[in-house]
C-alpha cells in the first residue's frame, strides 16, 4: 500500500479533557451512566483500559501527551514549570507542520482562571510549555458560574470549536485540533438538570458530617467556599456534581461528533479522547483536586476512533502511558519522522503483537506535594522528597492487587519490598540521567510550590500546611453571602 500524500493525511482531533477520572466513565465500568455518547463512540473505536498519566498534573501531563517524551525527555515535572521544554523536544503540532498540517488549540482564558485562584501558567493552556507550535490559539469563556449559578464550559467551547472546525474542513490541508475541555475540573457546576442527575437527598442535612474534614483543610477551604453551596454537608452531593459535569460535557461532545459526521469527515479524522490526569474526589485527604500519585490521579481514559486502521469495539488491557500517544498518532497518519520519542506506538498492542509497553514505570508529582515513586501491576511505592501538607509518612507502599484503592500502607510491614522497588526506581533514574545527560528534574525543582521565600524545600509538614493556599478569602466571603 502506497503511503498517503500530504493532502490525503487524516485529520487529528484531540479531545483533551482536564481532570477526567476514567473510573467515573460508564464505558470504563462506572455504575452511573455518565458518558453515554462517549460510550457509543468507544464502540466504534478502541478503548485502552490501563492508560496512565505518570507525571501529574496538568503541565507535565500535557508535556508528555504532546511530545511522546517522559519527564526526563521534556524536563517538565512541576505544575508551575518555569521556562520552555528541553531544547531537543518537538511537539506534535510542530511535527505535523512539516507534513502540511494546520493546527488549532482551543483553551480557556487565563484571566478567568486567575479570578478563581489559579495561576494562569497552571491552567490557561497557552502558559503550558507544551502549547508550543500550534498555528492558531483560540480561547473560550465560561469557566466560572453564569447568571444561573452554573458553569457552561463545554457549550462555550463548542461555540468556538465548531466554526473553526468548519473553516479547517474547507481547506485542502489536513488539520489537527486540540480541544481543552475543563468541565470535570473544579468548580463542579453542571448546568440545569445535570445538577441532580445523580443525587437525590438533602445535601444540607445536619446529621451528615462528611464535608467537615473538607472545610477543615485550611489550604483549600477558601477555594471550596467560593463555589460549593453554602452549608453543604454531604460529600456525595459534591461527587454527584463532578459526575453531572462529566455527563453534561458528554452531551456537548456529542455535538462535536455530530458536526464531524455532518461535514462528512468523521471517518477521515483520527479522534482521540484523553485526559491530562484524573481527579481525587474524597480519597487520601486530597479532596476534590488532583494531587497525590495514587491511581485515581494517574489512571486516565484513552479512546481512539479511526475506522481505516483502528478496530471497532476493541478493549486493550495492556499498560500504556501518555508518552505513547504521539508515536501512535504518527503511525496511524503514516508519518515517519526522525524525532526522538521515549514512548512507542500502541498499535502493537492493538494488533496483539505485545501485551504491554511498560508494565512498571516511574511516577512523579510536583503539584501541592513533591513526591516520586514506582508502580508495578502489583505494587505502588511513593517516596516523599520533602514533607507534605497532609502530614503523610515519607514512604508509602500499597499492594494494588489486595488493596486497589491504596488505603493500607504496608511500608513498615514490607521493608524488603520497599527496598526492592526503590532499587528499581533508582536504577531507572540513573539510566535515564545517563542516556540524556541530564539530572532528574524532580531533583531540580526548587520553589516548585511558588513560594521561593520559604527556601528550596519545605522542612516540615506544618510549614507546608501554613504556606500553601488556593482561593481568595474575600471572594469566598462574598460568594457565600449569596444564595445557592
Amino acid at each position: 500500500m502506497a503511503p498517503r500524500t500530504k493532502k490525503q493525511r487524516p485529520n487529528i482531533l484531540l479531545i483533551a479533557i482536564d481532570s477526567l477520572l476514567s473510573t467515573h466513565m460508564s464505558c470504563y465500568g462506572y455504575r452511573r451512566l455518565t458518558t453515554p455518547h462517549m460510550d457509543r463512540f468507544a464502540e466504534g473505536g478502541t478503548l485502552f483500559e490501563n492508560y496512565f498519566s505518570p507525571h501529574v498534573p496538568t503541565t507535565s501531563g500535557y508535556a508528555s501527551m504532546l511530545t511522546g517524551r517522559d519527564c526526563f525527555g521534556t524536563g517538565c515535572v512541576a505544575l508551575r514549570h518555569q521556562g520552555p521544554l528541553r531544547g531537543t523536544v518537538k511537539t506534535l503540532p510542530e511535527i505535523l507542520a512539516n507534513e502540511g498540517y494546520e493546527s488549532t488549540c482551543i483553551g480557556t482564558l487565563p484571566e478567568i482562571l486567575r479570578k478563581v485562584g489559579y495561576e494562569s501558567t497552571c491552567v490557561g493552556f497557552t502558559g503550558n510549555p507544551a502549547s508550543r507550535g500550534f498555528d492558531n490559539y483560540l480561547n473560550y469563556e465560561g469557566w466560572g458560574a453564569a447568571e444561573d449559578g452554573r458553569a457552561h464550559k463545554a457549550e462555550s467551547l463548542n461555540k468556538v470549536a465548531i466554526p473553526e472546525m468548519e473553516r479547517l474542513a474547507k481547506n485542502e490541508r489536513p488539520w489537527m485540533m486540540m480541544l481543552r475541555h475543563m468541565d470535570p475540573h473544579s468548580p463542579y457546576l453542571p448546568p440545569g438538570q445535570f445538577e441532580r442527575m445523580f443525587y437525590h437527598g438533602n445535601e444540607f442535612s445536619k446529621r451528615n458530617k462528611s464535608m467537615k474534614p473538607v472545610f477543615d483543610f485550611a489550604p483549600f477551604a477558601d477555594y471550596f467556599l467560593s463555589w460549593m453551596p453554602p452549608g453543604v454537608t454531604d460529600k456525595d452531593y459534591v461527587i454527584a456534581q463532578y459526575d453531572g459535569a462529566v455527563a453534561y460535557m458528554d452531551s456537548c461532545i456529542q455535538v462535536i461528533f455530530q458536526a464531524l459526521e455532518s461535514m462528512g469527515i468523521l471517518d477521515d479524522t483520527i479522534v482521540v479522547i484523553n485526559s491530562d490526569h484524573g481527579e481525587t474526589l474524597y480519597d487520601h485527604d486530597c479532596y476534590f483536586d488532583h494531587h497525590g500519585i495514587y491511581d485515581n490521579t494517574l489512571r486516565v481514559p484513552l479512546i481512539i476512533r479511526y475506522p481505516k486502521s483502528v478496530p471497532a469495539g476493541l478493549r486493550v488491557p495492556g499498560y500504556t502511558q501518555h508518552k505513547d500517544l504521539v508515536p501512535t498518532l504518527l503511525e496511524l497518519a503514516e508519518i515517519k519522522t526522525r524525532t526522538e520519542f521515549d514512548g512507542r506506538s500502541q498499535m502493537a498492542l492493538v494488533r496483539g503483537e505485545e501485551a504491554n509497553l511498560d508494565s512498571e514505570f516511574y511516577i512523579t508529582e510536583c503539584t501541592w506535594m513533591r513526591k516520586h515513586g514506582w508502580r508495578t501491576p502489583e505494587w505502588k511505592l511513593i517516596v516523599a522528597l520533602e514533607p507534605d501538607f497532609h502530614y503523610k509518612p515519607p514512604v508509602e507502599l500499597y499492594n494494588l492487587m489486595a488493596d486497589p484503592e491504596e488505603n493500607n500502607n504496608l511500608a513498615d510491614e514490607e521493608p524488603e519490598v520497599v527496598e526492592f522497588l526503590r532499587a528499581r526506581m533508582e536504577a531507572f533514574i540513573a539510566r535515564r540521567e545517563q542516556e540524556l545527560n541530564v539530572t532528574n528534574p524532580m531533583y531540580t525543582q526548587e520553589a516548585w510550590h511558588g513560594h521561593p521565600e520559604v527556601g528550596p524545600a519545605f522542612t516540615s509538614s506544618e510549614q507546608a500546611y501554613n504556606t500553601l493556599h488556593i482561593g481568595d478569602r474575600n471572594q469566598a466571603a462574598k460568594l457565600q453571602a449569596k444564595s445557592h
